[in-house]
């Protein structure tokens, strides 16, 4: 269901939204003249309502000078970079075979020098252990060829048996901690070189320690247990809709390594900077030897490398967000139930990249400001400055941040369903959620804590498995623990990725039920019956009289 085969679904946002006067989310009372009586005076108009919906028509381009800003940015950091490959001094590893010539004051090259050149392997320290290399390698070669599979199997489960899952992964919550716990305290005790590395008292507390992280995590279920049950229809929602557009795991993953690709000039262009300056004389004591001094301006070219790096990371992840919620709320706006909308993901695609390619720039920056301000903030607490000046400071950076995560939260979903600005979506998302009675700050936080779970148990057990494999099949000793705990951290990366877009699906149908709500329609039956439960605060219980379909 493209822009070219219905193009009679273009809404208004386009001649309405744009009116200051008339907002698109914003209800309106006339208060009409008293010698003009209307007859629809005692009710406010509805219609404007009406037409919230996805946005299939041809869309004009947002935030446009965001969009300059980036390309600006990213234009710099390529072209500096050229200059710093071009101009970097061939000289500069070898400063060890120039010395202080006192007749030019300067530094000259030893004619007698050589520099010695170690193999590669040396530097890495691989001559010794090729074999656990070897091993190393194969085994993250095929977690990572797995780790496809295992994404479909867990979507197919989490799809056709929810519940089943979620119960029965709760115990390993627990189970998983203790078992690793107990195993590794009786482990390092029988290992005399461990025994000596971490003593018994050592041993004892890391032991206590983490039980105590498993009591918080049995108080966390305990506390939350009458939200499983919500918890899984949600996740069951989420699952089914993904499930129809599995086109998006191919679109991320290729945005992903198309982001990688784009990183790797840049990674040269930083390592070739540190090549440019010169070999100079310095004094010391009255002695003079040669040092290598930097271009004042390599910093400065550091900060703008850094500073685009960060800013394509957190645009790349509102990007993904934009496609994921523009290809399912086509999916759940679908009059058609049984039909995925063709060249959904195609038309989100292009928006993203296109008409909504400013708005994605400023979203993404105003992440990156939060993550640049709050590490800042971070690192000032942990050198524990005093005073009540820098505890002011603070308590404002901090409410300042959390204020701009709640403007940004569902705001670039809006976004991708109407194609409106940055700001106007964040200003309608919030006056939607709140006329509806629903929560501008959250959908669920422990759907999250659930599927984290999940992941967790499925990459633990595929740790020990791999784990064992590699001890019956090479024996690498106890370095088969860190080659499973690599193939573990790796899983978890690819599973906690599809746990992302699962999070950005339950997000995506949370923004399009309120639209739903808004206009008083039921485009899916099964997420009304689903999200009409979810409470309006963190605190709150919805009782059986609100479970029914109001909208």
């Amino acid at each position: 269901m493209g822009s070219s085969e219905e193009p009679n679904k273009t809404s208004l946002l386009h001649h309405s939204s744009s009116s200051p006067t008339h907002p698109l989310l914003s209800k309106s009372f006339p208060s009409p003249p008293i010698s003009e009586p209307q007859l629809e005076s005692s009710e406010p108009d509805q219609t404007q309502f009406l037409q919230i919906s996805y946005n299939y028509g041809p869309r004009p381009f947002k935030d446009l000078p965001f969009l300059i800003l980036f390309l600006l940015f990213v234009l710099c950091t390529f072209g500096f970079g050229i200059f710093v490959v071009v101009n970097r001094n061939p000289n500069s590893s070898s400063v060890s075979s120039y010395s202080y010539d006192s007749s030019s004051t300067s530094c000259v090259k030893n004619s007698t020098s050589s520099l010695q050149q170690l193999p590669f392997s040396n530097y890495l320290g691989l001559s010794s252990s090729s074999h656990i290399l070897k091993d190393l390698i194969w085994t993250l070669v095929i977690t990572l060829i797995l780790s496809v599979p295992f994404c479909w199997l867990l979507l197919l489960l989490l799809k056709n048996y929810t519940k089943q899952v979620v119960y029965a992964s709760l115990p390993f919550f627990v189970v998983m901690p203790i078992f690793f716990d107990v195993y590794w305290f009786v482990a390092c005790t029988v290992s005399s070189s461990c025994s000596e590395v971490f003593p018994l008292v050592y041993r004892i507390l890391l032991l206590v320690f983490v039980f105590l992280f498993i009591g918080v995590i049995v108080w966390i279920i305990v506390a939350n247990w009458h939200r499983i049950e919500l918890t899984v229809n949600i996740i069951g929602i989420a699952s089914h809709s993904l499930s129809r557009n599995l086109g998006l795991f191919v679109v991320l993953p290729c945005l992903t390594f198309s982001l990688v690709v784009y990183y790797a000039p840049i990674v040269v262009f930083l390592v070739f900077a540190r090549l440019n300056g010169k070999i100079v004389a310095k004094e010391s004591g009255g002695e003079y030897y040669c040092v290598w001094k930097q271009d004042s301006w390599v910093p400065a070219y550091y900060t703008l490398a850094i500073l685009t790096m960060l800013w394509s990371t957190t645009a790349m992840v509102e990007l993904q967000v934009y496609v994921i919620s523009g290809t399912i709320s086509q999916w759940y706006f679908a009059k058609d139930d049984d039909s995925t909308p063709k060249r959904s993901i195609r038309s989100s695609l292009r928006n993203a990249l296109g008409p909504s390619s400013g708005t994605v720039c400023l979203s993404g920056l105003l992440i990156c400001a939060v993550r640049v301000v709050r590490a800042v903030v971070d690192s000032a607490r942990q050198e524990n400055l005093q005073g009540i000046v820098n505890i002011m400071l603070r308590c404002c950076v901090n409410a300042l941040l959390t204020a701009v995560d709640f403007l940004n939260k569902f705001t670039i979903n809006f976004a991708a369903i109407t194609g409106e600005t940055y700001c106007t979506s964040s200003r309608m998302t919030y006056e939607l959620l709140k006329r509806n009675l629903l929560s501008a700050v959250f959908v669920e936080t422990v759907s999250t804590r659930i599927l984290g779970g999940i992941v967790f148990v499925f990459s633990a057990i595929y740790a020990i498995v791999a784990c064992a494999i590699l001890k019956a099949v090479s024996n690498p000793g106890a370095d088969a623990y860190f080659v499973a705990v690599l193939a573990w951290v790796l899983l978890i990366l690819v599973l906690g990725f599809f746990v992302h877009v699962l999070d950005n699906v339950i997000d995506t149908v949370y923004v399009c039920y309120a639209i739903d709500r808004d206009k008083g329609e039921v485009c899916k039956q099964e997420v009304h019956e689903v999200y009409v439960s979810l409470p309006i605060r963190r605190n709150h219980r919805p009782s059986l009289a609100n479970r029914t379909l109001g909208v």
